[in-house]
C-alpha cells in the first residue's frame, strides 16, 4: 500500500523541482540510446532476472505503467546506484509492512550485489524508527530469502560495542550529526524524563546500531531519511536533513532517493520530503 500525506506546495512548482532534479542527473547519452522500454526490460531483468512488459496477467496496463516509471524512469535518474537504490527500497518496504514486495526486492538486491550483510543492517536500523514488531516481520523475510538462496544464519556479527561503553560510542556519532538538540528539546519534560528520553534515543538508536558495521554512518543517514519519508515524519525530517549532511550525504543524493521512493511511497510524501531538503 502506498503511503500518502498532504502535499504543502503548488503542484507547479513540484514538477520544476522534479524536471530540475532528473534532467541535471539523469545518464543522457545512455538514455538517448535506449528506449524507455529497453531500459525498463535491461533494470527489470538485471534485477528480477525476469522479463518485463510481457502483457500478461489480470493487470496488464497497469504492470506496464509501473514497470516503465519505476524501471524505466527512476531507476535511470539521478546520482545513486542500484545498490543504493535496492537498499532504499528495502527500508521503505520495510517501514511499510509491504512484505511481498520485500521478499522480491531482497532478492533483486542480492542480484545486484548487495551483502546480506548490508541488506540485514539495514533492515535492523529501521527498530528505532518504525518499532521492533514491524522490524521483526522484515527479518523474518530477508531470513527466508537467505535460506532460500543457501545463505548460512546467522550471519556475521557486526556489533562493536559493549554495555560499558554504547553510550559513549552513541554519543560520540550523535554529537556529530545533531549536536545537543534532542537534550535540548526534552529540557522541558519532568523531572526524570528529561533526560531519560534522550539517553534512550543516544543508547537505542546511535549507541545500538550506528556503531554496527556493515554500513556507514553516510548510508544510515540516507536510509532512514528515507523511512521517516516513507512515515511522514515531518519534525524528524528536518532534522535529518541536517544529520544527513553532517554525516556526507550532499542533497544531490537526498533528493535522489526521495526520487528512487516515488514509485513506493507515492508523490504527496516524496515531495514534502523534497521540499525539506530544497529549504534547509
Amino acid at each position: 500500500m502506498l503511503y500518502t500525506m498532504r502535499t504543502t506546495i503548488p503542484c507547479l512548482m513540484v514538477a520544476a523541482w522534479l524536471s530540475t532534479a532528473a534532467s541535471a542527473q539523469i545518464d543522457q547519452p545512455k538514455q538517448q540510446q535506449m528506449t524507455r522500454e529497453a531500459q525498463t526490460k535491461e533494470t527489470y531483468h538485471a534485477l528480477f532476472g525476469g522479463e518485463a512488459l510481457t502483457g500478461q496477467g489480470t493487470d496488464p496496463e497497469l504492470m506496464d505503467i509501473l514497470q516503465k516509471f519505476i524501471f524505466g524512469d527512476v531507476f535511470h535518474s539521478g546520482v545513486l546506484n542500484d545498490r543504493q537504490r535496492e537498499l532504499i527500497t528495502i527500508v521503505t518496504l520495510t517501514a511499510q509492512q509491504a512484505l511481498p514486495q520485500l521478499k522480491a526486492h531482497t532478492n533483486a538486491a542480492l542480484n545486484v550485489g548487495v551483502t546480506p550483510i548490508e541488506i540485514r543492517e539495514a533492515v535492523y536500523q529501521c527498530g528505532p524508527y518504525i518499532g521492533y514488531p514491524r522490524t521483526l516481520n522484515a527479518v523474518g523475510v530477508i531470513n527466508d530469502v537467505f535460506k532460500e538462496r543457501g545463505i548460512a544464519l546467522p550471519l556475521e556479527a557486526q556489533g562493536t560495542v559493549t554495555e560499558s561503553d554504547r553510550m559513549a560510542e552513541g554519543k560520540s556519532i550523535q554529537d556529530k550529526l545533531y549536536g545537543n538538540e534532542i537534550a535540548d528539546l526534552m529540557k522541558t519534560l519532568p523531572a526524570g524524563f528529561d533526560r531519560t528520553v534522550p539517553d534512550l534515543l543516544t543508547g537505542g538508536n546511535f549507541g545500538d546500531y550506528y556503531t554496527r558495521g556493515g554500513l556507514d554512518v553516510k548510508t544510515r543517514e540516507l536510509l532512514m531519511y528515507c523511512v521517516l519519508a516513507t512515515l511522514g515524519a515531518e519534525f524528524q525530517l528536518k532534522a535529518h536533513v541536517r544529520g544527513s549532511l553532517n554525516a556526507g550525504n550532499t542533497k544531490e543524493e537526498l533528493i535522489a532517493a526521495m526520487v528512487q521512493c516515488i514509485g513506493y511511497i507515492g508523490f504527496p510524501a516524496a515531495i514534502n520530503a523534497i521540499n525539506i531538503i530544497r529549504t534547509n
